[in-house]
């Protein structure tokens, strides 16, 4: 049996599904334990229950404080015992005492070239900076926002006809879709570790970066 997997999402699921089936065909060494949402009405909760994955919701609307929110998920998520901790398009900003209990379990993809645009609206922001390059970024969650250790990045040119709507499929399709799921594979596996702060790939710290270049081949 493989490392025990929860998925954490807010909307669509396009990464849940990409996730999903690198799971399937065994590309990522793990069990997906759950899908858990903070919105009743997110369209991958549907997508996880038609492929017989259990969920769960933790409406953040149903408290006040976030700090209530964030120990209402804890306890869930404990219930699941996970290895990894995936948040895929989940859209709530977590607090320190639950980034520090599930520390160098959790990782996120941001649609951005971290450290540029952490944060909503990162195409955008790209777009309106005239940036030649964009893309996206894995790293492990910390307290600071889009700012913990950086696992794995993919970069694209942007073209004239990109405007936000475009460039977002393209970075999603063209990058998220394949780092995301290379990214669970590595740790899973054990390839993948947080260590006092910084990513270790293989033993080996990671000053930078991988690139896509670093892509198994099942996961280009």
């Amino acid at each position: 049996m493989g490392a025990r997997l929860v998925i954490l999402i807010s909307g669509r699921g396009r990464n849940l599904r990409a996730l999903t089936e690198a799971v399937r065909d065994r590309r990522i060494d793990a069990e997906l334990v759950c899908v858990i949402s903070n919105r009743a009405d997110a369209e991958g909760l549907a997508y996880a229950r038609a492929a017989g994955i259990a969920t769960e919701v933790v409406a953040h609307i149903d408290f006040t404080e976030r700090s209530a929110f964030d120990a209402a998920l804890a306890a869930r998520l404990r219930t699941y015992a996970p290895d990894i901790v995936a948040l895929a398009g989940f859209m709530r900003v977590l607090g320190d005492d639950f980034v520090r209990e599930f520390a160098g379990r959790m990782l996120n993809i941001h649609p951005s070239l971290l450290p540029k645009y952490a944060g909503l609206q990162t195409h955008r922001r790209a777009l309106a900076a005239g940036d030649a390059e964009h893309g996206a970024t894995v790293h492990f969650v910390t307290p600071e926002v889009d700012g913990g250790a950086q696992v794995i990045q993919g970069r694209l040119t942007l073209q004239p006809d990109d405007d936000e709507a475009r460039l977002a499929e393209r970075v999603m399709g063209e990058i998220e879709l394949k780092i995301y799921p290379q990214a669970v594979a590595w740790m899973a596996r054990g390839d993948l570790r947080l260590v006092d702060g910084a990513a270790v790939y293989k033993s080996r710290r990671l000053d930078q970066a991988l690139t896509m270049a670093q892509l198994e081949e099942a996961f280009r």
